[in-house]
């Protein structure tokens, strides 16, 4: 079976994640997730083929130079994140479709490089304040670090319109019922 790309895109605070674990959950005998690949340090309750795959730079940049992603992107100065067509490939010999939790880049390049195979889902909020909310409830940034992922998710935002369906998460019960009903059409083509 050539299985299908799920793809869900969105700026941090968005939802995507939870969107995706639902998912995976609800659908869990037709979805698996596609880890990525990351050359940012591990963290100690992450586990490496499960969280992500932690690569050198070096092996990352060797496996570009490979063509072995299917999509990568630079996130941050010196911290690369990508697709690996090998694990696209596993999950699809596993006979099942596949999911990815990435950046807006990367789903864009999923999306071009596997046309209508893949669905491109721009997840957002209503309001830049509740993202800063969102954010700010995490506990998880500096006053620095906080105001790059803004200026970031203000950039992510431009390219909503470059996805195939835009979903509000607004309402976590709506979204979630919407998701569903999206991956259950989408999977039935």
């Amino acid at each position: 079976m050539k299985g299908k790309l799920i793809i869900f895109s969105a700026p941090s605070g968005s939802g995507k994640t939870t969107i995706v674990r639902h998912l995976l959950d609800h659908y869990s005998s037709q979805l698996a997730f596609s880890v990525s690949a990351c050359t940012r340090e591990r963290r100690d309750y992450e586990v490496d083929g499960k969280d992500y795959y932690f690569l050198t730079l070096a092996d990352f940049r060797e496996k570009i130079a490979a063509q072995q992603f299917a999509e990568w992107e630079e996130v941050y100065a010196g911290s690369y994140y990508g697709t690996l067509k090998s694990e696209i490939q596993r999950l699809w010999d596993e006979g099942k479709h596949v999911v990815f939790d990435v950046d807006v880049k990367g789903g864009l390049k999923l999306k071009e490089a596997y046309g209508s195979d893949a669905l491109a889902v721009f997840v957002k909020v209503s309001s830049e304040e509740e993202i800063r909310r969102r954010l700010s409830a995490r506990g998880t940034e500096t006053e620095e670090s906080f105001a790059t992922r803004l200026a970031k998710v203000r950039y992510e935002q431009s390219f909503e319109g470059e996805f195939d369906v835009v979903l509000v998460n607004d309402h976590l019960a709506d979204t979630l019922r919407k998701a569903e009903d999206l991956v259950a059409g989408f999977i039935s083509r």
